[in-house]
């Protein structure tokens, strides 16, 4: 177990990290399930301040079962939260610090169950002992009824998001016998049930839009991981980047640039942050580098290329336009599936995805490459291969990097996801068109992608692009156009995710209007006239939980008069000193 998660994914040393060397401890609180039906992937507003649980001490990944024995119960524990948040990473500290003896000792056994791998073996019937087996071999060596009457089990399910069980918990049968032959679905319901080792622990990880397949009466304890508070950010750069002095430059940096510093609370990002700061901050002397989000994913890819020229190829360094055009015919490939994929809400593929796009994992020599750079392969249970982006952020944009070239090119077909085919495309109406399809997701699954369609479209970011992309465009009456009407949009009844979500995609068309119409508010010495929308209020609220920010004095009044915008601004309150 301990060799299975001692070494955490990273674009280090051979794209791998020791997890204890550069682990930095997440934001983790108690949740309630009550809402997790109504859960939005990326932007969820913190309503910390209406849930008390949440304002207590926060848990430690290694104290969840401790905290279940408290609570008396003999239920599950469910964590959720958001891509790249750190729910497996949590997962693998926990198990790395019971391999070492560090902690949770009372445990014999742990059995980490991530559904990518069971997938591979859903259709099949298996009794317990046999479906463990087919992640711990080891196991046809000891003896049953010891293992399972005489030893606590722990097994953590990793990534329900990623299931393709279909759950049935109200029509399975009841499986209570160690020895009985049954549906993988079968198995996992009744150890959620307990009817199964009643007494075995089970720890399960979801997205928060996969969560509420688990039924609420069978979670004992429910967490939400909410990813780095502003300390913790600082701790994983200094952690992340052994120069004391190139750390101080990042964060300095990161903190000047609100937008990318409210990201970093999800540590995908952090990772992302670092790895592109070093390499521009190394090269450049000054420290007036401003990059949007995505620009950030631009020159992560130029890197990750980068590597994959040194490692593969052994050829010297190229200039940023030869090394993107020597890689574009598989960039191009991978962007398609992206798009493809991400329409779908997939995030793990297999080679019959890849094909369809134009991959050939057994001939293409130039994939290898790709591989451990900006995707990862992992053979499954009887060696199945599975395919994913190394995070889904880079899926999503490169899956708007797919779409902005297919409308450089005039594909219509490729476009029809927005469009009907016979139609004009106007880069204006196209962004128009993504606007309402994200906004139309209740999942949020296309939000992430929005802003990056909206930043690829900045001349600056075609600059970087160039060797990629064949041709560049004048966009900038296009981006006139589409800051007005998210303005617009902005002043109309939407949902607070909308509002956040609108608000980034201003920030990465590089429009700061509306942040600093905020601030402008926030201060003391301005006397602001008139209501603020309830788009605004939520805005307001967002940035202010999000960057941590303590105001001396928070009176409502002086923003709204509205009762219903009163209560978008009440979790605010908790970052003041004083609430009038």
């Amino acid at each position: 177990m301990k060799k299975k998660v001692e070494r955490i994914f990273e674009c280090k040393k051979e794209n791998e990290a020791d997890l204890q060397a550069v682990y930095t401890d997440l934001f983790i609180t108690e949740g309630d399930m009550k809402e997790v039906n109504q859960e939005h992937e990326i932007l969820k507003i913190d309503d910390a301040f209406k849930n008390k649980k949440t304002q207590g001490k926060p848990i430690k990944c290694n104290d969840i079962f401790k905290l279940l024995k408290e609570k008396n119960e003999k239920k599950i524990v469910l964590t959720k939260g958001v891509a790249g948040i750190g729910k497996t990473v949590s997962v693998h500290k926990f198990i790395l610090d019971w391999a070492e003896g560090r902690t949770n000792q009372d445990i014999h056994c742990v059995f980490l169950l991530p559904f990518r791998q069971i997938n591979c073996i859903k259709d099949q019937q298996f009794n317990l002992h046999k479906f463990l087996q087919k992640f711990c071999p080891i196991l046809k060596d000891l003896e049953k009824s010891k293992l399972y009457e005489e030893c606590k089990l722990a097994f953590i399910f990793d990534g329900l998001d990623e299931s393709q069980l279909p759950l049935e918990f109200e029509k399975n049968k009841i499986v209570d016998e160690v020895e009985e032959r049954s549906s993988v679905d079968v198995l996992f319901t009744n150890l959620v049930e307990g009817n199964l080792l009643p007494s075995a622990l089970v720890w399960v990880t979801s997205r928060p839009a996969a969560a509420n397949q688990i039924p609420p009466e069978y979670v004992g304890l429910f967490t939400e991981v909410r990813g780095f508070t502003d300390q913790q950010k600082e701790q994983y750069f200094r952690k992340r980047i052994t120069d004391e002095r190139l750390a101080d430059r990042i964060i300095s940096h990161t903190k000047t640039n609100r937008s990318l510093y409210i990201m970093c609370h999800i540590p995908v990002f952090c990772w992302i942050t670092a790895t592109v700061l070093q390499d521009l901050l190394i090269k450049n002397s000054e420290d007036n580098i401003s990059t949007t989000l995505t620009e950030m994913y631009i020159h992560f890819l130029l890197i990750q290329m980068k590597m994959k020229n040194q490692k593969y190829e052994r050829k010297a360094k190229r200039p940023r336009t030869e090394l993107l055009d020597s890689n574009r015919e598989m960039i191009l490939k991978l962007a398609k599936l992206a798009f493809e994929q991400l329409k779908m809400e997939n995030i793990v593929f297999y080679e019959k995805d890849l094909k369809a796009c134009g991959i050939d994992v057994s001939k293409d020599t130039e994939f290898t490459g790709m591989i451990a750079e900006i995707f990862k392969m992992e053979h499954g249970l009887h060696e199945t291969k599975v395919f994913c982006f190394v995070h889904l952020s880079v899926q999503e944009f490169l899956a708007a990097l797919h779409v902005f070239i297919c409308y450089l090119n005039k594909d219509m077909q490729e476009l029809r996801f927005f469009f009907e085919p016979e139609r004009n495309i106007t880069l204006h109406g196209l962004l128009q068109m993504a606007v309402g399809k994200a906004m139309q997701s209740k999942r949020g699954h296309l939000d992430l992608f929005l802003r990056f369609l909206m930043g690829v479209t900045l001349e600056s970011s075609q600059n970087l692009l160039q060797g990629l992309i064949t041709h560049t465009e004048d966009t900038t009456e296009t981006i006139r156009q589409t800051t007005q009407y998210i303005k617009q949009e902005q002043n109309k009844n939407i949902t607070d995710e909308a509002s956040v979500n609108l608000f980034y995609c201003l920030l990465e068309l590089k429009d700061h209007s509306l942040y600093e119409e905020i601030q402008r508010h926030l201060s003391p010495d301005e006397h602001p006239g008139g209501d603020l929308s309830s788009s605004m209020c939520t805005v307001l609220t967002y940035i202010l939980l999000m960057s941590e920010k303590v105001l001396d004095e928070f009176n409502p009044k002086r923003f709204t008069s509205s009762q219903e915008n009163y209560e978008r601004l009440l979790p605010a309150v908790r970052c003041c000193r004083k609430a009038l």
